[in-house]
Parts: C-alpha cells; structure tokens; sequence
C-alpha cells in the first residue's frame, strides 16, 4: 500500500541517519564506562535491591532524630546560602573585569593590550574555580578548618564564583552594550555603566540564575556532608554506616522536600521578575 504524502516525513533519512551516528558515537562511551544495565535485572541484583529497600521501612518518626533532622536541615539550608553569598562577593568583581562591555579602551573597536591581558587572566581564574569541583574544595578545607559547615560553606563559594562570574559576564556581554557605551563616552565611570547601562536590562536575567545556583546549592550541600562537611549529608552518612535504614528514608523525605520547597522559591521569584 502506497504512502500518504501527507503523513510521509521528507526528513526521515536525515533523522535515521542522525540516530545511527549518536549510537556509533555513544556505543565506545557505553563501553569505556561498563555500563550494563541488564545486570540489575539479575536474580541476585534484585534479592539485594530487595533486601536494601526493605531495611527503608517504616521510616524513622522518632521526636528526637527529627529535631535533630530539623537542625541539620537548618545547617544544609544555611550552608548553601552563606556559599552563594559568598561567592557573589567574588563573583560581582570579577563578571565586572572580565565583561568587554565595560572597557573604555574598547570603545575604539580594539582593547589596549594591559585591559585586554588582565581580562584574560580574570577569565583564567574563572575557569580555575569552577574547574574544581565543590567535593574537591570542601576535602581540602576540611582538613583546613576541620569537620562542619565551615568547609561546605567556603567550598560552595570557590566554585560557585567561578560559575556565577562566567555567566553573569556572558549574560551581560549578550545584552545591548549601547547605552552602557554611550555613557562610557559622556564620562561615566564603569560602575556607573554597569547600574545604569547593564544592570537594568539584564537584572531579571542575572537574579533568575542566580536563585537557580541557590537552588542547586542545596543539592550540593547535601553531597559535601557526605565528607565531613556537616548538615544533612553527613548525618545521612552517619545512618548509612549504620544500616539505619529508616532514619535514610526519613532524610531523604524530608530532602525532597526541601528541595520542592526550593524550586517552588525560585520559580515564583523568576516569575515575578518576568
């Protein structure tokens, strides 16, 4: 039976052909990392899967482990907003060195060579903090300032100004630079231009991503308690060893929720700023 024009792709062969491509490609990357998921289905993956999930139930409810959940909570929660705070006071000078919208010696069309050197070597330490991974940071800073918060807190700074100051100057790069140059020429100086040329046009922009790296502080929080860097990961961790499979899941629970909690946050915060 024919095919009816109207329901024949022309651009089948292009997409089969696209398919086919990203399986040869990905094949070699499904080799190097061993990745076969057909083991999980195995009669003795699935006792031990089994046996795991049933050491969940029931939860831990007890009031004592949950005001100390509630504690550590408080920690993870404070932990991740400290970090982001402080790497916005990293962040902030650096996305201004290292945005060619602010340059005056730019203004020409060329950027003299020492703005332009020093641009580069802001863009390098950019790239450095954000290079190192948060678990890589709060592993040397536990040994540093010791066990707690502290080192979750200076570990989400160091790289999340590395990611903040990237994308904040790239964000600010992409707007219209018109204004910003106009008054650059009238005599302005540079944090001048910045609040009154960049800033406006790209404040909703800014703040969104900013509420969305809070938001995966959080996340991030969680996993650098896992070496010692206190709130809630780490007393998961403590529970883990344990075999305290109900006090996990009531930890898990409860992180699920506070990361709803935070994406509801940061999306009415977008929404208003949209």
């Amino acid at each position: 039976m024919p095919l009816n024009p109207a329901r024949h792709d022309p651009a089948w062969r292009g997409r089969l052909g696209a398919m086919l491509a990203a399986l040869v490609l990905l094949w070699p990357l499904l080799v190097a990392t061993e990745f076969k998921p057909w083991l999980l289905l195995e009669p003795e993956s699935l006792r031990v899967t089994g046996g795991f999930l049933r050491s969940f139930l029931p939860p831990a409810l007890g009031a004592g482990f949950l005001l100390q959940v509630a504690r550590e909570t408080w920690a993870t929660v404070a932990m991740a907003t400290a970090g982001v705070t402080l790497a916005l006071l990293l962040a902030v000078p650096l996305t201004l060195a290292a945005t060619r919208a602010l340059s005056v010696s730019g203004l020409s069309g060329r950027m003299a060579a020492l703005p332009l050197v020093l641009r580069q070597l802001v863009r390098l330490v950019l790239v450095a903090l954000r290079s190192v991974p948060e678990l890589v940071w709060a592993l040397v800073f536990v040994r540093v300032v010791g066990l707690g918060p502290a080192a979750g807190v200076l570990a989400i700074a160091l790289t999340y100004a590395g990611m903040l100051g990237k994308v904040y100057a790239e964000i600010l790069e992409s707007g219209d630079a018109q204004v910003t140059q106009t008054l650059l020429r009238n005599g302005a100086g540079r944090l001048q231009a910045f609040a009154y040329g960049l800033l406006p046009q790209n404040a909703a922009e800014l703040t969104s991503y900013t509420v969305y790296r809070w938001e995966c502080a959080i996340r991030s929080s969680m996993v650098l308690g896992f070496v010692g860097a206190g709130g809630l990961g780490q007393l998961m961790d403590g529970s883990l060893k344990m075999f305290a499979g109900g006090e996990v899941l009531t930890m898990l629970a409860v992180f699920v929720a506070l990361v709803a909690l935070a994406d509801k946050l940061s999306a009415g915060l977008r929404k208003a700023l949209g």
